[in-house]
């Protein structure tokens, strides 16, 4: 067979590209770690990498959805911590207003700064987070959820609550609604609630109210008689029907039960006073507030004003005290959010350590088998240099 001298340079010259090409692509893969450098190295792992990288990033974005939750969620919480430090500074100016020491000025000043203190609730519950978000506006988080509109506080926003995706079967809400922290909030004992009737003459106040298990909800009257100064007070309770559901002597201090219900009255009721004890219906803190800044104001000069202020602030006192129940409820719930947050993170970080693991394994370089490889073929290249250099010199020309 005849080979020309032609293609005796042509495969010399491609036997040592060939050396070049794996030599180059040897170095390529020790600078850079990995074995595979194009799908075409390892196509089902190629695939591979790509389907595990995926999954890294996704768990990668649950890791930050988490950190934006828990910012979120911590500013809610410090915004709880101060809506609970002004109704507790509230409760403590009404038991002190609460007191026949008090003269009608020293409420009024009690007044100022119950007032001032109801205002700091409404910026407390207008919170922004860094992006100018509204807390507590459920989903309408540009729109301000709380504002004055002839002297009542009104809500603007919705009852949506914001979640953020933290797994690949995990939301977690990141935000409560102004309606849930601020505005359904049973009144009363959060079972029970008694009012008193504003045309009452009397010095009747409440003392306590309760219920057992016997309760049978409904709106009762309970109604005091006395006909002439000389007769006892009596009283009669009655239902929404107006139907006598029982009647007795009063005697100041002593309960009157009724249907499940329990209510014990100080003071001397005038004839025709009235109470009215029924369920307990949401009211938002702001209308307590409200009912507490008019009591406060109203005038004491009789000893009627001053019952109808004592049971007032009777009232006034347990529903400030259920809107601390509720924040205190919203805070519980922020914490376990909170928890939540921390355990989704830690398998978040676990998936991430087992995911990269298995890139390493599919993709990474064996360095020692790399830089054997690297030796070898540095040598096989010299080979074919040295040989091409003898080849071509074999020649007729040489001879001649």
């Amino acid at each position: 067979m005849t080979i020309s001298t032609m293609q005796i340079f042509r495969q010399g010259v491609n036997a040592i590209l060939s050396q070049q090409e794996g030599l180059l692509r040897t170095q390529a893969e020790i600078a850079s770690g990995k074995r595979i450098q194009t799908p075409s190295d390892d196509p089902s792992g190629a695939v591979k990498v790509l389907d595990i990288e995926e999954k890294i990033a996704t768990a990668e974005q649950h890791l930050r959805n988490a950190l934006v939750g828990r910012t979120e969620l911590s500013l809610e919480e410090n915004a709880m911590i101060g809506a609970q430090n002004v109704l507790q500074r509230i409760r403590e100016l009404m038991i002190q207003a609460n007191n026949d020491t008090q003269s009608e000025s020293s409420r009024q000043s009690i007044a100022i700064e119950v007032r001032t203190q109801r205002d700091e609730l409404l910026a407390l519950a207008n919170t922004r987070n860094a992006s100018g978000d509204y807390l507590f506006a459920g989903f309408q988080t540009d729109i301000r959820p709380f504002s004055m509109s002839g002297g009542n506080v009104v809500y603007n926003g919705d009852q949506g609550q914001r979640r953020i995706q933290v797994g690949s079967s995990s939301q977690v809400p990141i935000n409560d609604s102004g309606v849930d922290v601020f505005q359904l909030i049973k009144n009363g004992n959060g079972t029970l609630s008694v009012d008193n009737a504003s045309s009452n003459t009397g010095t009747g106040i409440v003392q306590s109210l309760s219920q057992n298990g016997s309760l049978v909800s409904d709106t009762y009257s309970l109604n005091f008689i006395q006909l002439t100064p000389t007769d006892p007070i009596t009283y009669e309770v009655r239902d929404s029907s107006a139907a006598l559901v029982t009647s007795g002597n009063y005697v100041s201090g002593e309960s009157i039960s009724f249907n499940g219900a329990v209510t014990v009255l100080d003071g001397t009721p005038a004839n025709g006073d009235s109470f009215t004890v029924g369920p307990a219906v949401n009211q938002d803190v702001f209308t307590t507030l409200n009912k507490i800044l008019a009591a406060l104001e109203a005038p004491s000069t009789e000893p009627a004003d001053t019952a109808r202020f004592h049971n007032d602030m009777g009232e006034g006192l347990n529903d400030i005290d259920q809107a601390l129940d509720n924040f205190l409820r919203i805070r519980a719930n922020i914490g376990s959010r909170l928890n939540n947050l921390d355990t989704q993170a830690e398998v978040n970080e676990d998936f991430l350590l087992r995911m990269k693991d298995a890139v390493s394994q599919v993709q990474d370089l064996d360095l020692a088998e790399a830089i054997s490889r690297l030796s070898a073929q540095s040598t096989s290249l010299e080979a074919a240099q040295k040989v091409f250099i003898e080849v071509q010199g074999l020649s007729l020309f040489d001879f001649l």
